[in-house]
């Protein structure tokens, strides 16, 4: 189905709903569609909408009998499951603020976010106790999702079937969730998200086709800001979402055409994966309505293969966990924008601004801010680091600065540069590593590459990039910096290349550029 022929969006109240008491209204009219499916490595589980509300009010319950108020936080430490997806949602209706966190962190990380975000309780499993180790131990109790001895079972800790939580009224404006930074550029930073954030997703979502008959995969985890976009609007809606714990490749095209999915949320790095697939042509996934993106740079000629040879409309989100300001590209509306991120969304105020805080004229590039109906409150107990965070306009506006570099086209389509992190100065001059990244990518032998400064005696940075190259490719890495720095100004030419079997990447997807640089740095 195409994005012109879908159904009509069902309607939506315009005035703030929570997302808990939507779940109950799909629960008491279709008390036996789907609403989570966990699709395992061996087996598949699925719960219907009344009893995902049933287990939402055993939790809450729960929470509310060990001593849990409005606005108390729990963490949530686990790999992607049904049982995950419960405990958030239950913890949201008794007003219980949720830290999910990621399993892939340090343990001192982990450590110092229980902390950060006062968790009354750790929800976990095995393989992530383990990661874990000692964190939290003697304050925070842990209760096991999967029944491990990582702590106390679930199903002994949930109150009994058919409990009722003592009523909660939520509030726009009360903290949601703590979604942890990944901890790539320095300590972990907690954003504080409200419900009126969250409702703002949701409404959002009425442009993309959601409802009833939704049928949402989702392979990224639970504990990312990816993900949850796309999570919470499908179950607002009453969809059915079919929650992949791991990504792999060939098992997505299967699940995907046996149960004729609707919507999905992928980064580009599982996309490149999927179109390489000799067998992806063989799929049948015309029942795609809207595919989605964000999280890391989608390079231009992988969202045209995309739109080429599958189904559906593709939709690049760019925007920022902690909110402030969201750009939207509908890929298949405008195939002749494919290298930018698209234009901001409705309502959203979207400016640039140079070094000394002030807009920069038409047409030129500063860094990227943004103000929204979808903003965090701030970084949870640092509130320099929120200043730091927040740029005002001359009247008193707040917007929350992004950290990225782009400049606008005639049209109001942004075109991305890179990080003001990960710009290099080299002899005085700016350059951005996504420029010779995406040249890097022309030559028939690179599958990958990523470009970081590194420190210069002669120049104070210099760039050196970092290529993953085709199978069939033998080139050798001098032939392929030279080939690069023939089609660059002199003052972009890589001091260095280096071939590696892979990118270090985060969970969603993100090339850990600091990780290459620490690798690299000369020895002190």
């Amino acid at each position: 189905m195409t994005p012109s022929s879908a159904p009509p969006t069902p309607t939506l109240p315009t005035e703030f709903h929570a997302i808990p008491d939507r779940i109950r209204q799909h629960a008491r009219a279709a008390p036996t569609r789907r609403a989570l499916v966990e699709c395992g490595a061996s087996d598949t589980r699925a719960i219907d909408y009344a009893t995902l509300d049933d287990r939402m009010d055993r939790v809450a319950a729960a929470l509310q009998r060990d001593g849990l108020q409005r606005g108390d936080a729990i963490a949530i430490c686990a790999a992607t499951s049904i049982d995950y997806a419960v405990v958030f949602l239950g913890a949201l209706r008794a007003g219980v603020v949720v830290a999910p966190l990621a399993p892939g962190s340090t343990s001192d990380s982990l450590a110092r976010m229980l902390a950060d975000a006062g968790a009354r309780l750790l929800f976990t499993d095995a393989a992530a106790a383990d990661t874990m180790g000692t964190a939290g131990a003697g304050r925070v109790p842990r209760i096991a999702l999967d029944g491990s001895t990582a702590g106390q079972p679930l199903e002994t800790w949930l109150a009994a079937p058919g409990t009722q939580p003592a009523p909660v009224a939520l509030q726009p404006g009360w903290p949601f969730n703590i979604i942890y930074s990944s901890g790539t550029t320095g300590a972990p930073k907690g954003i504080v998200q409200s419900h009126g954030m969250r409702w703002a997703h949701v409404t959002r979502g009425a442009t993309y086709g959601y409802g009833p008959d939704t049928v949402t995969l989702l392979s990224t985890p639970l504990y990312s800001n990816t993900t949850l976009v796309v999570f919470f609007p499908t179950l607002a809606f009453g969809g059915t979402v079919l929650l992949m714990p791991k990504f792999d490749a060939g098992a997505y095209l299967q699940l995907a055409q046996a149960n004729r999915v609707t919507h999905t949320m992928l980064v580009p790095v599982q996309y490149q994966r999927l179109m390489a697939r000799p067998d992806f042509d063989a799929h049948d996934l015309r029942s795609f309505q809207i595919k989605f993106s964000t999280s890391a740079p989608f390079n231009a000629a992988l969202k045209a293969d995309v739109l080429k040879r599958w189904p559906g409309g593709l939709v690049e989100f760019y925007g920022l966990t902690e909110g402030g300001g969201t750009f939207i590209l509908e890929a298949h509306n405008y195939p002749d924008k494919l290298h930018t991120v698209g234009r901001p969304a409705e309502g959203h105020d979207l400016r640039l601004i140079d070094e000394a805080g002030v807009e920069v004229p038409p047409g030129e590039a500063g860094e990227v801010v943004g103000h929204s109906g979808g903003m965090m409150t701030g970084y949870h107990g640092q509130p320099e680091k929120t200043r730091e965070a927040e740029w005002f306009a001359p009247d008193g506006k707040r917007f929350i600065r992004t950290g990225d570099i782009g400049r606008f086209d005639a049209d109001g389509f942004l075109t991305l540069f890179d990080r003001k992190k990960d710009m290099i100065i080299s002899g005085g001059f700016n350059i951005y590593p996504s420029d010779l990244e995406a040249l890097l990518c022309e030559h028939p032998g690179v599958a990958e590459a990523a470009v970081v400064g590194l420190p210069s005696i002669a120049w104070g940075e210099t760039p050196v990039a970092f290529v993953v190259t085709r199978a069939s490719n033998d080139t050798p890495a001098d032939t392929l910096k030279d080939w690069l720095n023939q089609r660059v100004g002199k003052t972009q030419r890589l001091s260095a290349l280096h071939l590696v079997p892979e990118l270090p990447r985060s969970a969603i997807g993100k090339v850990l550029k600091r990780e290459l640089r620490d690798r690299h740095l000369p020895a002190r």
